[in-house]
């Protein structure tokens, strides 16, 4: 048994609408056997995870997944449900999941997955378990547990991140995060904010820089007539102790740009305390603050946006006494408290015991192995920070006016859009009393955990405030997605759209499709990139106004949605292909993956399939109900009868249909003339209906975004291949033959140029025909055969890229299969595409047609350039009837 593969899918997958981890896992000996045949190895696994007795498996209830395992369940599915028990117990909620078969002995076990590092260790932990349970050998579960908190730990959200992803969540604002610290895009496109903890997108580097230099922020609040602690900057120990004597006892001795209480010492009364907090504050930097230390409590407040949003009084850690235990144990005592944890996972932090806490206690006369009395408070520690052990309470509803009045001017006077005020008064529900009270410092990031999470009082949901500040109400988060996926047609189509958003809309455009990522018509990257990467390489891009994404199937399967939601999401048609790959046996198989286009279009968006494909055109009535209410579905067809169409219009839907030439709308039973299909080039005059009906996708998809007929009309008509369309359909002459170059490689697409070259009588057309080595066998020969009912004359080629095949093996299946079906036709097999071209060129006849079906566009380009091809307007060579002109 061996782990094959496994990879983390952040978006909406075929698995799961939320992020998965998929292990592939190879059984090998133990394929086929199931749990009841493992002697023993049930007791022992339900013995180290007697948690497995709730989970519910098939049977909807607790207990089911027991009985599966006495009643005999393969291997797969018993690591599936050991490491959704192993989440559970390092604290992650994942209780989704599933096995899948991929293969003789070869299984996909799929988990839902909140936190990419813990669950493929967990995953992996999972695995390693089941084969200590077979082998009935020892394994430590709490080690593994243990080892995922503490990479949930490292790797997970910070509080403050967390809170505002949550609450962008809630709103349904996208969420991406940009690495694997705290930084994380929140909204798409033009609309994208990034933060990190509570720095903003908004937040200034100034106001960063100022908050981050004490001495400054004191000298600027100063200047404005703020309360501020009296001291400055000391270059050494000596200067310390100077300054000491000129401000007099007590005073702070802190680190010039410190954060969270590190190298703070407070309350020093003596000069070799003095020396010793200078040595220990000048370790996180060489510029060390000496000021006066202000009696009073200590408080917190949070001003977003030019407003106090919270505030929170904060305690120094502290123990109680109960008259038996030592301090150090009631310390020990406290900190299993589970509200207490490492750093910032929870609400309150472990309290250490250090040289702070030391001298502490000797101040007051105590050492860390003394009795307190019963009900007597052991303060720990002079400073109040929640990294230290500190609590907080919060005061929100307390703060007086003028109290926040000094609070907000402080914020502003520093520049910062999030910013945390440290204030020391004798009662922040009492007018500010400017001899008592001071700012003692601004913190730009500041940490919303004692606001969120308060040990007393009112949770305060200031996640939401910082949301408010990013997005007021009413503000858009998001930019209009529209997903185009299907087996043919869907370059075409989602050229098409993103054509007509460019050129009517105003703006800028982010496209992705099998030839490269485009920005406002200009290409960024070249190559096939309609996966997952180069939608959010889309979304990321603040420049953006409105996607179009081409989404392939490989995309899907491997890696999702690079999208949570889509507003408009099209399926051109479901076709055999890519059968034997990933898992997909049958064409049912495809349509699920195609289907997730339409499951992830959001409620009050639009779904647009295609009437004429059996596969696609029943399938609302398949989808969820969840996946399926609330969504607007328009059909479109070839067939102004189609069965479909007429009891969708009937129902009062939306749909487009071709009539005597000319692409209807309709509404109900309204119908309005968009126009004429040979209107549009790529058309070649109607004779390419494939065409046509990618055509009206494209057209129902621009007026689901709310375009007029007229804009989408006039941007259609300036629709051409050679331009905008490269590689699909595109003709040229060559003497005074011609040559059509197009990507068919599956038999749906060869019959569609062939149903076209069926419009020019007394031609002859030859095919230039290969198949990707990726495709079964039953897809090749299927697609030789519709070649040989379709070309007069065929040169059977192979792609230099063989796909795991032999060389001469998929061009050895074509041309049997065209043999079979007409031993007469004349068929030559050239392996190398340029020299199959270029034969038919040198034997090419007057008004002959040459179809060539690239595997890659360049090099049969060159080729034409060598023959001066000439790129011609379709519709200069076709007639009325779609017949291509003498």
């Amino acid at each position: 048994m061996k782990i094959e593969d496994i990879r983390f899918i952040p978006g909406p997958n075929l698995y799961l609408h939320r992020p998965v981890m998929v292990m592939r896992l190879h059984l090998e000996q133990y394929t086929g056997t199931e749990s009841y045949e493992l002697a023993g190895m049930t007791e022992r696994l339900l013995g180290v995870l007697p948690g497995l007795h709730d989970h519910h498996c098939a049977k909807g209830e607790p207990g089911g997944f027991v009985e599966r395992l006495y009643g005999g369940t393969y291997i797969g599915h018993v690591i599936e449900h050991a490491a959704i028990e192993m989440s559970q117990l390092a604290g992650l909620t994942a209780n989704r999941g599933q096995t899948l078969y991929a293969d003789e002995g070869v299984y996909d076990v799929i988990v839902e997955c909140q936190n990419e590092a813990a669950m493929e260790h967990l995953l992996r932990s999972a695995f390693d378990l089941i084969e200590a349970m077979i082998a009935g050998e020892p394994y430590s579960v709490e080690a593994a547990v243990e080892e995922a908190k503490r990479l949930i730990g490292r790797t997970g959200l910070g509080e403050s991140t967390r809170s505002l992803v949550e609450a962008a969540e809630k709103r349904g604002i996208p969420c991406f995060r940009l690495n694997g610290a705290s930084l994380v895009q929140l909204g798409s496109g033009r609309h994208l904010k990034r933060i990190q903890a509570t720095i903003t997108e908004q937040t200034s580097c100034i106001g960063v820089d100022i908050a981050g230099d004490k001495d400054l922020t004191k000298e600027l609040l100063y200047l404005a007539a703020i309360p501020v602690p009296y001291g400055r900057v000391a270059g050494d120990a000596e200067e310390a102790v100077e300054m000491f004597r000129d401000v007099g006892a007590p005073v702070v001795v802190k680190p010039l740009d410190g954060n969270q209480g590190k190298g703070v010492s407070l309350n020093l009364v003596t000069e070799a305390e003095v020396r010793d907090a200078y040595e220990k504050a000048s370790y996180y930097g060489p510029d060390v603050i000496v000021e006066s230390y202000l009696e009073g409590r200590h408080y917190r407040v949070l001003v977003v946006g030019g407003e106090v949003v919270a505030a929170a009084e904060r305690m120094p850690a502290s123990v109680v006494g109960d008259g038996v235990h030592t301090i150090e144990k009631l310390i020990a005592l406290e900190n299993e408290n589970p509200l207490r944890g490492d750093g910032h996972e929870k609400p309150l932090t472990k309290i250490r015991i250090d040289e702070a806490v030391i001298t502490k206690l000797a101040r007051a006369g105590l050492a860390i192995g003394d009795v307190p009395h019963n009900g007597e408070q052991v303060m720990l520690r002079d400073n109040a920070n929640l990294s230290t052990g500190g609590t907080a309470a919060d005061r929100t509803g307390e703060i007086h006016p003028s109290v926040a009045d000094v609070c907000k001017r402080a914020a502003r006077i520093v520049g910062l859009d999030v910013c945390g005020l440290d204030l020391v008064c004798p009662d922040i529900s009492r007018p500010f009393d400017e001899r008592k009270s001071a700012i003692i410092e601004v913190n730009a990031a500041p940490g919303i955990r004692m606001h969120t999470r308060p040990s007393t009082g009112e949770p305060r949901e200031v996640g939401e405030r910082i949301l408010d500040m990013l997005y007021p109400p009413g503000s858009e988060s998001r930019i209009p997605v529209i997903a185009i996926t299907g087996t043919n047609g869907k370059t075409t189509t989602t050229r098409m759209i993103g054509h007509v958003m460019q050129q009517t809309t105003g703006k800028t455009v982010g496209m992705t499709s099998t030839d490269g990522i485009y920005i406002d018509g200009t290409c960024i990257a070249k190559g096939d990139t309609t996966g997952p990467r180069s939608a959010r390489a889309i979304l990321c891009d603040p420049g953006v106004d409105i996607a179009v994404l081409e989404t392939a199937r490989g995309g899907m399967v491997r890696g999702g949605l690079g999208f949570d939601w889509a507003d408009i999401g099209i399926i051109t048609n479901v076709q055999p292909d890519h059968l034997g790959q990933d898992g997909i046996h049958k064409v049912e198989d495809l349509l699920a993956i195609k289907s997730l286009i339409a499951e992830r279009v959001r409620p009050g968006g639009t779904v647009i399939l295609n009437a004429d494909d059996p596969n696609i055109r029943e399938l609302p009535k398949h989808l969820k109900p969840r996946h399926r209410e609330g969504r607007q579905y328009v059909f479109f067809s070839l067939d102004p009868q189609s069965r479909i169409l007429r009891r969708h219009l009937s129902e009062g839907g939306t749909g487009y249909f071709l009539r005597d030439g000319v692409i209807f709308e309709a509404v109900g039973d309204t119908a309005q003339r968009i126009m004429r299909a040979d209107e549009i080039p790529v058309t070649m005059h109607g004779a390419a209906l494939f065409h046509v009906a990618n055509a009206m996708a494209a057209i129902a998809a621009c007026r689901a975004y709310g375009l007029s007929k007229e804009k989408v009309v006039e941007s259609l008509r300036g629709f051409r291949s050679d331009l905008h369309n490269p590689g699909r359909v595109n003709l040229y002459q060559v003497g005074r033959g011609y040559v059509l170059v197009d990507y068919g490689h599956n038999p749906h697409s060869f019959a569609a140029i062939c149903e076209m070259a069926g419009r020019m009588p007394n031609r002859r057309v030859t095919g230039v025909v290969g198949v990707p080595g990726d495709r079964n066998n039953e897809i090749v020969s299927e697609s030789g055969r519709v070649a040989a009912s379709g070309f007069h004359r065929l040169f059977v080629k192979e792609d230099t890229d063989l796909r795991g095949r032999h060389k001469g093996e998929v061009a050895d299946l074509l041309h049997h299969a065209i043999r079979r079906v007409d031993p007469k036709k004349e068929c030559r097999v050239i392996h190398n595409e340029c020299e199959a071209l270029e034969t038919a060129l040198r034997e090419i006849e007057d008004g002959e047609l040459i179809v060539v079906f690239y595997e890659k566009l360049a090099p049969v380009l060159d080729v034409l350039k060598r023959h001066d091809a000439v790129s011609v307007s379709h519709m200069s060579l076709f007639d009325q009837g779609g017949v291509l002109k003498a």
